[in-house]
């Protein structure tokens, strides 16, 4: 397809690590290369390499100077000299390097992905994988050494530039969050089916989908999704993926609807579940393993929340939290979000992307460009509600995972 669509450049196959990975064979006329951490035995990694591929180039592929986070577990950090350590032994020895990450971004919007396997783990927004680089694009010991490194490595003669002065970086005061909208208060036109369809059958990418189901008779029991992806929010209790929560007790009444909100935590990006990673409900809901017919589907996809009817009095439950700050001069920044629940940022109507208060990432970056002097507007959905109207932001990103 690369080829089809008139690119010429070098291709090559980014073969993983080890006797397994390389045993599997590359493409006719496409090198190939490897992957490995800052740390590996590399004497070892090119002593496989070199007996399965011979008189070719070699080079690492993905030289991994840090690692990004899920949801839930620690933040990743690793020392700086192994990996300046482990450039320094491939430059030596005429051997390529490409850095992963050299510079550690953001995944604005819903665009951060997720692994799977036994378990389901979603990427946090944040990319800042401890590199060289950090997510505001400022330079840290791991650059600092890895330049050292490649300045010994220059052609003669050559010498590396001066580096930029820093982006200015800049620190909003707190201030409040003063009307809120129910996310409830403006549903598009819903589908309707017998049984919950998936985000993709009703033409959905991205965002949120709400079910709802509006009962004949009472009852209560034990309620069970089968499957919500990734994360279901149903009378202020939580469904879990990660977790592998499916079940929860409800008591249904005539005239009160059943309502399952549903987020798409991002989709599953490495591996054989890649093309069956489906969303929302994938198929079925019970109580007391009878299972519920007769659904309401509506697409959330929540591009443009500023749309939604702002009142100027508390929302509780799921919902948009909006208010105003004004600035002088602008600069990069990170929203401290750590008093705040689940959900997602816009400022200026661009979404910055998902917080969530297990960690662990804590706060969301803003570049400057998306900021401006005078009024800012900022809009918070927020699904758990912890009661908290207020943000500030500082210079530097915050990691931390809470206890319990």
């Amino acid at each position: 397809m690369i080829q089809d669509a008139g690119f010429d450049g070098q291709l090559y196959t980014s073969d993983g690590s080890g006797k397994s990975n390389l045993a599997g064979g590359t493409l006719d006329g496409v090198l190939s290369v490897i992957n490995f951490g800052d740390g590996s035995n590399l004497e070892g990694e090119f002593s496989n390499f070199a007996a399965f591929r011979q008189n070719v180039p070699r080079m690492c592929g993905e030289y991994w100077y840090g690692w990004f986070d899920h949801w839930g577990e620690k933040h990743h950090t690793t020392t700086t000299q192994p990996g300046a350590d482990g450039l320094a032994w491939m430059l030596s020895r005429g051997i390529s390097c490409n850095l992963y990450m050299a510079h550690g971004g953001s995944t604005f919007g819903y665009m951060s992905g997720a692994n799977g396997g036994r378990v389901y783990e979603p990427d946090t927004s944040a990319y800042d994988y401890d590199a060289p680089l950090d997510e505001a694009g400022r330079p840290t010991g791991k650059f600092r050494a890895i330049r050292d490194v490649i300045a010994k490595h220059l052609p003669a003669g050559e010498k590396l530039p001066e580096l930029p002065a820093a982006l200015p970086m800049i620190a909003i005061p707190r201030f409040e969050l003063t009307e809120s909208a129910h996310l409830v208060a403006r549903l598009p036109e819903p589908a309707h089916s017998e049984r919950p369809l998936t985000m993709e059958a009703i033409g959905q990418d991205y965002g949120f989908i709400l079910y709802r189901h509006k009962p004949a008779r009472a009852a209560k029991g034990t309620l069970e999704i089968t499957e919500a992806r990734d994360y279901a929010v149903v009378r202020g209790h939580a469904l879990d993926r990660r977790l592998h929560q499916t079940k929860l007790e409800v008591e249904l009444t005539p005239g009160e609807p059943l309502d399952i909100l549903v987020e798409n935590m991002g989709r599953i990006n490495f591996g054989p579940q890649l093309v069956s990673d489906r969303k929302g409900i994938t198929e079925k809901v019970t109580l007391n393993g009878e299972e519920l017919k007769a659904w309401e589907i509506y697409p959330l996809p929540i591009t443009d929340p500023a749309r939604w009817p702002f009142a100027a009095k508390p929302a509780t439950g799921p919902a948009l939290h909006r208010g105003t700050f004004r600035l002088t001069a602008t600069g990069d920044t990170f929203l401290d979000m750590r008093a705040w629940g689940k959900g997602v940022v816009w400022i200026n109507g661009h979404n910055l992307g998902r917080y969530w208060r297990i960690g662990p990432q804590q706060s969301l970056f803003v570049p400057a460009p998306w900021l401006k002097q005078g009024a800012n507007e900022i809009i918070v959905l927020d699904l758990e509600d912890s009661g908290i109207r207020s943000i500030q932001s500082a210079t530097n990103p915050v990691y931390e995972t809470p206890a319990g």
